[in-house]
C-alpha cells in the first residue's frame, strides 16, 4: 500500500496553487487520490521453482511487474508485487536476480511473505505458481507438484489473521480430487474468490468465437497435445470452458475413461459423434483422410460423461494447437474454435498475458473472473483420466470407467468473451535491466 505524503508533497501541487483553490476543494481531492493510490493491491508470489525464462513463475510474475499484452496493445500492471517465497531457491537463480533487481523481498515461509514478516496477513492478494521445479513423478504419472501443501500454509495465515484476500493458483489444484476439493471448499468457506487453470482458453483464438450462453451443446471434442498430465489438463480446462456455457449451464461430470494406443481409434468408430468431431477438427487444417491415425505415435483419448448428457472426449493429437469442436443443436457443421500459434518460446509477450489481465482483475475486484467450479471440475477430469488406465499398480490401455458421482458440481457461466483479441504482441526478448 503506498505510504500517504503530507499535504505539500503531492506533486501535482505548489504552494501558489493551493492557495488559489477552494481549501475544501483541494482536500477531497488529494484524498480521492490517495485513495485511488491505496487500491493498488500489493500481491505475495508463493512459487515452486523460478528459472529459465520457460518457467511459469517468470511468465506470470513478470508481467505483474512490468505489465502485458492486451487487445493489442502494451498494458501496465495495476498491482505491485511486494513479497515472494520460493519453495526452490537454490535452483532459483533467475527468480533472485528478478526479485533484487525489483526490490522484492525473498522470505523463508510462505506466512512471511504473506505477512511480511509479521504477525498478520499484511498483502491483498496471493499468486500461487506451483509449476516447474524438481518434483518426483509417482507410478501413474502425476507430477508431486506441492500446491496443496503450499495452498495449506496460504490458508493457516487467512485463518490465524481472521481475513482472507483472493487466490491465484496456476494449473490443476492437486493431483488428488479430495485435495483438490478441500482447496475449493477452503475458498468458500473463508469467503474468498478463487481463479486459475490454464491459460490456453484465454488466448487468441482462429476463429474468434464465443459460444453463447445456453447453447444447446450435444457433444464436443478438444484436440491437441495431451500425452502428459500438465498438456492433459490444459485440454481438459480449454474443453470446460466452452461445455459448461451449454443450455442450463454446468451439471458436473458423471464419468471419466482414457483410452490410449491403437484402441483409441477402435472406440472412435464405434462411438460415431466423436469421429465426426475430430474429422471436422481434421478438414479444418486441410489435412488428408486418416492423418491422425497414420501420424500420431501414441494416441490417447479421454472420454468425459456429463450428468446431463452430454458427451466430450479429448484427442491427444499434434499439430493443430488447441482446437474445440462442438456439435451444436440445430447446426449442420460443427463449430470449430483454434488457439494457437504463440510467439516463443522465450519472447517478452510469451503464451499467457490473457491471464495476467483477468488474475489483476480480481485482485482488483474481489470477483473471481470465472466460477472456481470450472477449474476444480478440469482438476477431477486430469485426476481421474491419469488414475483410468491404473489399478492395484497394474496398467491397461483400455482404462476402467471411473464413475465420479461427487463431481455434482452446478454453476452458470455469465460472462461474454474472455479471450485476447486484436494484433498479436511483437516477438521481443524479455527486458530485465541485468545480464542474464
Amino acid at each position: 500500500m503506498t505510504e500517504s505524503r503530507p499535504l505539500g508533497s503531492n506533486p501535482l501541487f505548489n504552494r501558489r496553487e493551493l492557495l488559489g483553490v477552494s481549501s475544501k476543494a483541494a482536500l477531497a481531492g488529494l484524498a480521492a487520490g490517495a485513495q485511488a493510490a491505496d487500491k493498488r493491491p500489493r500481491i505475495a508470489c508463493v512459487v515452486t521453482y523460478w528459472a529459465a525464462p520457460g518457467s511459469h513463475a517468470d511468465w506470470i510474475i513478470t508481467k505483474l511487474l512490468d505489465g502485458y499484452w492486451w487487445k493489442g496493445a502494451h498494458t501496465p500492471s495495476r498491482v505491485d508485487v511486494v513479497s515472494a517465497y520460493i519453495h526452490q531457491l537454490p535452483e532459483s537463480g533467475l527468480g533472485q536476480k528478478v526479485c533484487k533487481a525489483k526490490g522484492i523481498p525473498i522470505f523463508n515461509t510462505v506466512s512471511d511473505a504473506l505477512t511480511l514478516g509479521g504477525k498478520e496477513l499484511a498483502v491483498d492478494g496471493v499468486v500461487l505458481v506451483g509449476e516447474h521445479g524438481i518434483y518426483h513423478d509417482n507410478l501413474i504419472g502425476q507430477k508431486y507438484y506441492p500446491r496443496w501443501w503450499l495452498y495449506q500454509q496460504i490458508i493457516k495465515v487467512f485463518e490465524q489473521s481472521k481475513r482472507s484476500v483472493p487466490v491465484f493458483n496456476d494449473k490443476h489444484l492437486s493431483t488428488s480430487w479430495n485435495e483438490a476439493k478441500w482447496m475449493f471448499d477452503k475458498s468458500r468457506e473463508l469467503k474468498f474468490p478463487l481463479f486459475g487453470g490454464s491459460s490456453i482458453p484465454f488466448y487468441f483464438r482462429k476463429p474468434e468465437i464465443e459460444l453463447e450462453i445456453d447453447t444447446p451443446i450435444a457433444a464436443s471434442v478438444v484436440a491437441s497435445g495431451a500425452g502428459d498430465e500438465g498438456s492433459l489438463f490444459h485440454c481438459a480446462d480449454v474443453l470446460q470452458s466452452f461445455v459448461e456455457r451449454r443450455k442450463g449451464g454446468e451439471t458436473g461430470i458423471a464419468a471419466v475413461q482414457c483410452i490410449r494406443g491403437p484402441e483409441t481409434w477402435k472406440w472412435t468408430a464405434r462411438n460415431p459423434w466423436a469421429g465426426k468431431l475430430l474429422d471436422a477438427v481434421r478438414t479444418s487444417f486441410n489435412l488428408k483422410p486418416e492423418h491422425f491415425e497414420q501420424t500420431v505415435r501414441q494416441p490417447m483419448v479421454c472420454i468425459v460423461d456429463y450428468r446431463d448428457g452430454t458427451k466430450a472426449a479429448i484427442y491427444s493429437i499434434q499439430g493443430v494447437g488447441w482446437t474445440y469442436a462442438g456439435d451444436i443443436q440445430g447446426r449442420k457443421e460443427p463449430v470449430i474454435a483454434s488457439m494457437l500459434g504463440w510467439p516463443g518460446p522465450y519472447a517478452q509477450y510469451h503464451a499467457a498475458n490473457a491471464f495476467e489481465h483477468w488474475i489483476i482483475e480480481m485482485m482488483l475486484t474481489r470477483k473471481e473472473p470465472v466460477p472456481a467450479e470450472r477449474l476444480l471440475l478440469s482438476t477431477g477430469i486430469t485426476s481421474y483420466n491419469m488414475e483410468s488406465n491404473w489399478e492395484n499398480g497394474r496398467y491397461a490401455a483400455v482404462g476402467r470407467r471411473v464413475e465420479t458421482p461427487f463431481m455434482d458440481m452446478t454453476y452458470r457461466s455469465t460472462r461474454g468473451p474472455m479471450f485476447e483479441t486484436g494484433p498479436r504482441p511483437p516477438v521481443v526478448p524479455y527486458v530485465r535491466g541485468f545480464e542474464k
